[in-house]
């Protein structure tokens, strides 16, 4: 079994207004990759549960929504194991622009 790639994203939002971000972030991921892969979530508290299933490959994990960070922990099957430091630094990309803090 893979062993878990864990990314502390910090942000300055308070943890409602980032859950409400994560949550609305992740709808457009889900319907983004509609076609490519079946992507499963659930919420318990301020935690995520999710999966992804694409091409054979099984990716779970968890997000927990703090009041200043976001930690996020992904199990990656076997091959995209290999590719931990570049799927890390896509992720910390993407959710700092998902989690900056913009006025509406």
């Amino acid at each position: 079994m893979s062993q878990p790639l864990t990314i502390n994203i910090p942000h300055q939002l308070g943890k409602d207004e980032a859950r409400r971000r994560l949550e609305t972030g992740f709808v457009k991921i889900e319907q983004q990759f509609a076609k490519q892969a079946q992507v499963d979530k659930t919420w318990d508290g301020d935690r995520m549960a999710f999966r992804a299933v694409a091409m054979g490959q099984t990716i779970t994990g968890t997000l927990d929504v703090l009041e200043e960070a976001i930690r996020l922990e992904i199990v990656l099957p076997g091959f995209l194991g290999m590719l931990a430091s570049k799927i890390r630094g896509k992720v910390e990309k993407e959710s700092q622009l998902l989690l900056e803090n913009k006025k509406k």
